[in-house]
């Protein structure tokens, strides 16, 4: 684990409406977690949760409180958000960051709460997190940080983790920037240069759980032809996720039940447009 990083934790999509978010990832065949509210903040989400890693849908509940740039973001419309890094100790990881020079210059190091609404109990829970956030330019292509989950008992239930569409992991995350060489060498500073992997077009970034494929507009098509001709509100940044199921054939049968619209390619992957998953591409892949 290169600087105490063990893999993606989590694909952030930020959402205009939190409600209707929750009901086209529930049509999607996903279970989706109750709400959660930032404590101090203006921001809420509901989650996806995996074994290992999760996807957050984030929305506003008040925009006259902290949002931490979710309001500029919506502004141009919906879409990935971001990613997020696991860590299993964010003091180790800001030390080793630190002397690498690639945490933020002041307040690197931050701890955060979440409060799901609604625990078995009917009563609140309360989420706690160590976070490590990087300095500027650390990540090219998308905002990210390290997250330590400080209350991992608390994150996940059986129910939250039985997806009708068989979906079990984020395996991948394509994310288009304009200089896919100045990716690598900045990926390569924070995962080890072991970790990239160039191609002729796209560069791969191999974290540990979970891969980032990085595009430029132009090369983005080799990856996602579906996207070539897709109007998307953000044409930068996070575009598409790949995520594995256990049954493509069942996932195919979820989202035929609820009347969303897929591509079934010649492999068996099934495509949903980001007009279906809140701006971004899913791609449904065998685990």
């Amino acid at each position: 684990m290169t600087h105490a990083i063990n893999g993606i934790d989590h694909a952030i999509i930020g959402v205009a409406d939190l409600e209707a978010a929750r009901e086209r990832y529930r049509r999607l065949g996903f279970a989706v977690t109750d709400r959660g509210r930032h404590v101090g903040w203006g921001t809420a989400n509901y989650c996806v949760m995996f074994d290992d890693d999760y996807l957050e849908l984030l929305g506003l509940i008040d925009s006259t409180a902290f949002t931490n740039g979710l309001d500029r973001f919506l502004e141009k419309g919906e879409g990935g958000l971001g990613v997020v890094f696991s860590t299993p100790d964010a003091e180790a990881s800001h030390a080793l960051l630190g002397a690498a020079g690639l945490v933020a210059p002041e307040n690197a190091l931050r701890n955060l709460g979440r409060v799901i609404e609604n625990g078995p109990d009917g009563g609140p829970v309360e989420l706690a997190f160590r976070n490590v956030h990087l300095a500027d330019g650390a990540t090219p292509g998308i905002p990210a940080f390290l997250c330590q989950h400080l209350t991992p008992e608390k994150m996940r239930r059986p129910d939250w983790l039985a997806h009708p569409n068989t979906a079990r992991s984020i395996l991948s995350a394509t994310i288009v920037v304009d200089d896919v060489n100045a990716a690598a060498d900045a990926y390569s500073r924070l995962f080890g240069s072991g970790a990239v992997t160039p191609t002729d077009t796209v560069i791969a970034v191999h974290t540990g759980r979970g891969v980032l494929m990085f595009a430029t507009p132009y090369d983005l098509p080799n990856l996602h032809p579906d996207l070539d001709d897709e109007p998307r509100a953000h044409d930068h940044g996070l575009v598409a996720l790949q995520i594995g199921v256990a049954d493509r054939d069942r996932t195919a049968a979820v989202l035929q039940e609820n009347g969303v619209a897929f591509d079934r390619e010649q492999n068996g992957d099934l495509i949903v447009g980001p007009e279906e998953a809140c701006g971004v591409l899913i791609e449904f892949t065998s685990a």
